[in-house]
């Protein structure tokens, strides 16, 4: 049947922070955001997901797939 869990003001901000992240919105903006003094409180709070993984591959193979290599410098 359905597993009851207790909503908290705490669950409601980590997974609001999640959503923020997921959504491509910066870990400096979301420090600034929650009101955070140190960005290892925000990288705490905030778990990341696999969706947030695959964001973060597609993004760096986009980045990747611009440079162009070649033996004497880079183009």
């Amino acid at each position: 049947m359905w597993d009851k869990k207790k909503i908290t003001p705490h669950s409601l901000r980590h997974a609001y922070a999640t959503h923020l992240i997921e959504a491509g919105v910066d870990l400096l903006e979301v420090q600034k955001i929650l009101g955070h003094h140190s960005i290892l409180t925000t990288a705490k709070y905030t778990h990341l997901t696999t969706h947030t993984g695959e964001n973060a591959q597609q993004r760096i193979n986009a980045l990747m797939n611009g440079f162009s290599i070649r033996w004497g410098g880079v183009r």
